[in-house]
């Protein structure tokens, strides 16, 4: 089992910048493959970011340039730097284990809210 809570959401406004962090507890066998999603309103969840264990990152053509993740291993969090934000960036963001897919390692947080006004 792994506990994922995210935090760092809110409102800003277009151009605006906001840091996610994802702290992970439980066993430590699923923390890999840290990733981001988001999710807005009547639109399915989408894929954001990810960082792999080797420190191997990936991102979504759409936030490309602007978001940038990383992870502190000691502390087990996940961060995804947001930068020139834009009002399509306003969704529920969602901190993922295990990787691409669905697999036994795959957990999910409950999710932080970010509002970008234009």
């Amino acid at each position: 089992q792994v506990q994922l809570v995210e935090s760092g959401g809110g409102s800003v406004q277009a151009g605006g910048s906001l840091r996610l962090s994802c702290a992970a507890s439980g066993h430590p066998y699923c923390m890999y493959g840290m990733s981001w999603y988001r999710q807005a309103p009547g639109k399915e969840r989408e894929f954001v970011s990810i960082i792999e264990s080797d420190g191997t990152t990936s991102y979504a053509d759409s936030v490309k340039g602007r978001f940038t993740i990383s992870q502190d291993k000691a502390k087990n969090t996940v961060s995804l730097q947001m930068n020139s934000l834009k009002p399509e960036d306003t969704a529920m963001y969602y901190c993922k284990t295990g990787g691409l897919g669905d697999g036994p390692c795959s957990y999910w947080g409950q999710g932080t809210q970010v509002t970008v006004s234009s």
